[in-house]
């Protein structure tokens, strides 16, 4: 039983990162109608960011964090002006063509800015140690990180569905030309709304690099992933894709307890079974 509780919060943890990731996915697909294969490497770079931040240059980790989602953004406002704005509307085959360029251009600049080691900072002082679960330690910034994933979650929500900025989104990913009539500046909001993606993205990196290692190719490795979350939990979702994505942790937590052999494979196997009973995924209306 305390080991089923232990991969179970452990699975809950990953969930958030992968959640972390495809939510900014969701948000850039549901808005600019982009499938980014991109995406992983803002993630990747925000890891490696906020590492140098932190460890190399002895930032405040709070602001190590900060500075690699702003960093990030910036460098998420530069793609969307000068890349994605050429592929809207574009077939799904150039955007993937272009944006899994971008993603293997930021692989061979991270190579070039920090080399290939692998690179694993300490966590820092106060989100040290661990707390009693049943019996067993559990680390204090796994729940740490868990928190932060519902509590971005909640926050997106927020803005989407509170804020003005999120209701013009909202309108321009339903109808871009009747947003447009009405008065919203579409170039805009899709520039924000892609740096908004970007920040997420660059948050979950920055986050879990006190328990994942950074290293080149992790942005890609990371994709497949958040693409299989998206899928599940139905492309355009935001509730879709944290429940999916805290599946996949879980489901891989336990094959991991129970049948490593079927820990790789398990989220692809969880995608085909829900793809072919929901086509739709879990959270799509049926057509």
């Amino acid at each position: 039983m305390t080991d089923l509780v232990f991969q179970l919060l452990t699975g809950f943890t990953y969930g958030m990162i992968y959640w972390l990731i495809a939510g900014g996915l969701t948000i850039a697909f549901g808005v600019l109608g982009i499938l980014n294969f991109a995406h992983g490497s803002l993630y990747m770079i925000g890891a490696y960011l906020a590492f140098t931040f932190y460890q190399v240059m002895h930032l405040n980790f709070a602001l190590s964090i900060f500075l690699a989602i702003a960093s990030v953004g910036a460098i998420g406002f530069l793609i969307e002006r000068f890349a994605l704005r050429a592929i809207y509307g574009r077939s799904l085959e150039i955007q993937l063509i272009l944006t899994f360029g971008l993603m293997l251009i930021f692989a061979d600049l991270v190579l070039l800015a920090w080399g290939t080691a692998l690179t694993f900072p300490p966590l820092p002082g106060f989100l040290r140690g661990r707390v009693d679960v049943l019996g067993r330690k559990f680390p204090i910034y796994y729940l740490f990180l868990s928190a932060c994933g519902i509590a971005v979650f909640v926050l997106i929500r927020g803005i989407l569905d509170g804020t003005w900025w999120g209701k013009t989104i909202r309108a321009a990913a339903s109808d871009r030309e009747m947003a447009s009539a009405a008065g919203i500046n579409i170039r805009r909001v899709l520039s924000t709304a892609f740096i908004f993606a970007s920040a997420i993205a660059a948050l979950g990196g920055a986050l879990s690099i006190p328990i994942k290692m950074c290293m080149p190719g992790m942005g890609a490795e990371l994709i497949i992933t958040a693409f299989v979350v998206v899928a599940i939990g139905t492309p355009g979702s935001l509730g879709g894709a944290f429940v999916a994505a805290i599946l996949i942790g879980v489901v891989t937590a336990l094959g991991t307890l129970y049948v490593p052999a079927m820990e790789v494979i398990a989220k692809y196997l969880i995608m085909a079974v829900v793809l072919i009973i929901r086509p739709q995924g879990l959270f799509g209306k049926a057509r």
